[in-house]
Order: C-alpha cells, then structure tokens, then sequence
C-alpha cells in the first residue's frame, strides 16, 4: 500500500509569491504573525469605540433627565403654574356631595358594556 505525502504539492509558479512566503513563515511563527496582529486589533478597536460609546450614553443622558418637582408639576398642555394647595382648596371648595353620574355616549356599533 502506498503512503501518501503530508505535505501539499505546491507548483513553482505559486512559491515565490507573497502568500506562499507568509504560509511558510506563519508555520514557524504563528503567535507573531497571526496571534499579535489579532489582539493588538482587537484592543485598538476597544480604544477606538470607548469614545463612540460615550457619546452614545451622553446623548441618552441629555434626553433622560431627573426633573424637580416643580418641573414636574409645571409639564402639561396647558402649561400653568399648579401650586399643591391651590388645588387642594379648589377641590374643597366644590360641592363633592351634589354630583350626578352621566354615561358616555358610545360610538355607533360599540358595545356599551351592559349586560
């Protein structure tokens, strides 16, 4: 039984080009050739995205912001100022025992929730 050659045959028109010296030389040196370029790429890209990551999270920052109170209350349509004890005493001041229940007119064709 014949024994096969483990090496590939590689013509003479493909040894002297630049591929063929960077596979012979990538046999002897593997870390140095394909490891250190790798890592070193990988660690400039974590250089280089830390920044765009940043800008990502400001800008998040800018548009999500804690508001005080009074801002809080202020946000609204109508934009009046609203005092906490304004509308305390304007509640109190209305009739809350005199009060009738009306039922809101329903679209044509919507169920109107009776059974």
């Amino acid at each position: 039984m014949a024994v096969f050659q483990s090496k590939k045959f590689r013509g003479t028109t493909d040894a002297n080009t630049f591929a063929a010296k960077y596979r012979a030389l990538m046999a002897k040196h593997p870390f140095l050739l394909f490891g250190l370029p790798f890592m070193s790429l990988i660690i400039a890209g974590s250089f280089v995205l830390t920044p765009a990551t940043a800008v990502r999270y400001e800008k998040h920052d800018r548009r999500v912001r804690q508001l005080t109170r009074e801002e809080e209350l202020g946000i609204g349509k109508s934009g009046r100022r609203v005092n906490m004890k304004d509308e305390y005493y304007r509640l109190a001041a209305k009739d809350l025992d005199n009060w009738e229940q009306k039922r809101v007119k329903r679209l044509p064709g919507e169920s109107d929730g009776v059974l």
